[in-house]
């Protein structure tokens, strides 16, 4: 079976596997539509300030029975100055995932098409060990995936992984994370994190050191998108849940590279349902007419 085939027979089990799911207890499922916007931009050139591109990004969301999810994402360009490689409308995310806990050891997984052009299997696991600590890590093996030309394909071989600590000052509502790992380049790297949380927004600096850009730092920026009062319904259209901004100063492509599981997700939320897993952040963004959304 060719690598074309092989990609398709994944992505139809997936979903087969969401429709029985969802056919067990349709009456707990819920269906979210949702619009966002990515900004990529570069200053790496002496015959041009920037380098710009600009996205819309329209989604989807089913929530299934006993924390299953499926996730998809299509990219549409809005203004494109990184070249016809990014021209084109496409998919670029179709996941399936499942949370679950095993006492207080919470982990997702998830099989898909992922973000930054991959598709195979991610496993994520955190322990919070105490109010103040909690273990992370996670897991992937995953293969090049897009349909950025032409529909284009790989064997899922790769192997990325990374593991790491959170320290979380509760008073201050304030986040440090340190981290190492193998990443999609194939390139090694350690990460270090400190994130503040406030009211819809939470702003982070990081530095980072790896194989391929060595020494890196920046800045990034959460910013939970209003309104913040959303209905309820068996389904719903509404803006992405927040729009985020990332600036490193060696503006490398490769390295330290992670691939996203959720088209929303972010630093702010986490890889987990807060309300469950009750570690971290745990201020309420989004409020329903029957509570917190």
């Amino acid at each position: 079976m060719g690598l074309k085939q092989t990609a398709k027979w994944f992505m139809l089990m997936c979903f087969v596997l969401v429709f029985s799911t969802h056919a067990m207890a349709q009456e707990e499922s819920r269906v979210d539509f949702f619009v966002g916007s990515e900004l990529h931009y570069k200053d790496i050139r002496l015959d041009k300030v920037y380098e710009v591109l600009v996205n819309l990004t329209p989604g989807m969301k089913w929530y299934l029975p006993h924390d299953w999810q499926i996730a998809t994402q299509v990219i549409v360009p809005v203004y494109n100055d990184y070249g016809a490689r990014y021209k084109k409308v496409r998919l670029n995310m179709a996941v399936l995932s499942k949370e679950m806990n095993f006492g207080s050891q919470f982990f997702k997984v998830s099989g898909g098409i992922f973000g930054q052009e991959r598709y195979g299997l991610d496993v994520k696991w955190i322990y919070p060990v105490n109010r103040w600590l909690a273990l992370d890590a996670q897991l992937g093996l995953t293969g090049f995936c897009s349909m950025a030309v032409d529909w284009e394909c790989s064997t899922m071989g790769r192997l990325t992984g990374w593991m790491g600590a959170r320290f979380y000052l509760e008073k201050q509502n304030t986040e440090f994370l340190v981290r190492a790992g193998r990443y999609v380049f194939t390139d090694y790297g350690v990460l270090g994190e400190c994130m503040r949380h406030f009211k819809h927004c939470s702003v982070g600096v990081f530095a980072q050191y790896s194989e391929k850009a060595k020494e890196n730092a920046g800045f990034k920026v959460v910013m939970m998108i209003p309104p913040y009062q959303r209905t309820r319904n068996k389904v719903n259209f509404r803006p992405a849940s927040n729009f985020r901004l990332t600036y490193n100063y060696q503006a490398d492509a490769y390295a330290m590279k992670t691939y996203n599981t959720d088209p929303e997700e972010n630093e702010r939320d986490g890889y987990f349902n807060k309300s469950k897993m009750k570690w971290g952040n745990q201020q309420v963004d989004f409020i329903g007419k029957g509570g917190g959304l």
